[in-house]
């Protein structure tokens, strides 16, 4: 591919090399899902789908598909649910009980202007929790849909966002979590029927300290910043969480900025970093640090943002996001349209291609593909 944005130079290269290898694109290390979202900490996961193969991706093994990556969903081996930013994510059911205390205090704290603007005070909040419990004991397993009715029927209003934040609340103080899927919808259930508590709570240093662990393990090499915005935490408690493994990591300057990474994580080989990747929406690779210019030319960042929320998902080749590609699903049929941000070469088509087969393979389904010509 022609020019492909911001230089490549060797140091842009070398930290493409590292964070493929880290995040498990490149070295796929692991065959179940709940160990792989184990080592990352946790992934975002608003969109269902694009959270999937965000997972899928990143494991080994000829077997893996979207069902199976569901079927750990479904078992309660991972859990979707709110955690940092007050936004969707993956959690491994053996972490849910460290991390979402941790990140839980400043997320709700951020959202009490809007609880306020909503009419959502502690009253309406504890009544709200009542109306889960009763709805999801005995093990239920509820959709959206039935808990909205729920709270109608107990006089709580669901206008506006009110549903969303009543469950995003839940979902931080403990309560509740996703249940396994029902056709096409997600469940939530309570969180004492998916997961085991630990005996006892984690100190805070001690949450502080793995959840910088995870990250810097799993998104090396990454600046304080990038941590800070991933993790949510006010920023002296991030720079607390980084002090305190700072001796497990490998400092290293990138584009003139402290960074850090797992000392023993080996890059990713030449022919690795030469491939090319078939990322989703809302992929880790982008949305774990705040400046993603290491792999994306902030011109090109428009392309990927359809409005109202829609992101596109990314090709990466040579490290460096190279072009968008959104998807449509038929029968039988999954059809990508690829969008590069300059001229392709045969060779950059080919392994475009072999990158879209593997995402094809794992919807088991057959691949139309299109690739735009610049």
């Amino acid at each position: 591919m022609a020019a492909r944005g911001r230089p490549a130079g060797a140091e842009l290269q070398r930290a493409a090399a590292l964070r493929l290898a880290a995040q498990r694109l490149a070295r796929r290390e692991h065959r179940d899902p709940g160990a792989l979202v184990a080592w990352m900490g946790a992934m975002q996961a608003q969109d269902p789908a694009a959270a999937r193969w965000a997972v899928g991706m990143r494991l080994s093994g000829s077997s893996t598909t979207e069902a199976s990556v569901q079927r750990a969903l479904d078992d309660g081996l991972v859990i979707r649910t709110h955690a940092m930013r007050w936004t969707w994510q993956l959690v491994a059911a053996a972490d849910l009980h460290w991390i979402v205390p941790l990140v839980a205090p400043e997320t709700i704290r951020r959202a009490a202007r809007r609880f306020r603007e909503l009419g959502l005070d502690e009253a309406a909040v504890r009544r709200s929790r009542a109306v889960f419990e009763r709805a999801l004991r005995d093990g239920a397993h509820l959709t959206r849909d039935e808990l909205r009715a729920a709270l109608e029927a107990a006089g709580i209003s669901t206008a506006d966002t009110r549903l969303s934040h009543l469950l995003g609340r839940a979902e931080l103080e403990g309560l509740i979590c996703s249940g396994a899927i029902r056709g096409k919808a997600p469940t939530f259930a309570l969180w004492d029927a998916r997961v085991r508590r630990a005996d006892s709570p984690w100190p805070r240093e001690r949450a502080l300290a793995e959840l910088a662990r995870r990250y810097f393990r799993s998104r090396g090499p990454a600046t304080l910043a990038d941590f800070t915005w991933w993790s949510g935490l006010p920023p002296a408690q991030a720079r607390v969480a980084l002090d305190s493994v700072r001796s497990e990591l490998a400092r290293e300057a990138f584009d003139g900025r402290d960074t850090w990474r797992d000392p023993d994580q080996p890059a990713a080989t030449p022919a690795a970093l030469a491939g090319a990747y078939l990322a989703p929406p809302f992929d880790e690779l982008l949305i774990a640090y705040k400046d993603r210019g290491a792999v994306l030319d902030p011109r090109h960042a428009p392309r990927l943002n359809a409005g109202g929320g829609m992101i596109a998902g990314i090709v990466v080749l040579g490290g460096r996001v190279v072009a968008a590609w959104r998807r449509t699903l038929g029968r039988g049929q999954v059809s990508l349209a690829v969008d590069p941000f300059s001229a392709t070469t045969k060779s950059d088509r080919a392994l475009i291609a072999a990158a879209a087969q593997r995402y094809a393979r794992f919807l088991q389904l057959d691949l139309s593909l299109a690739v735009r010509e610049r």
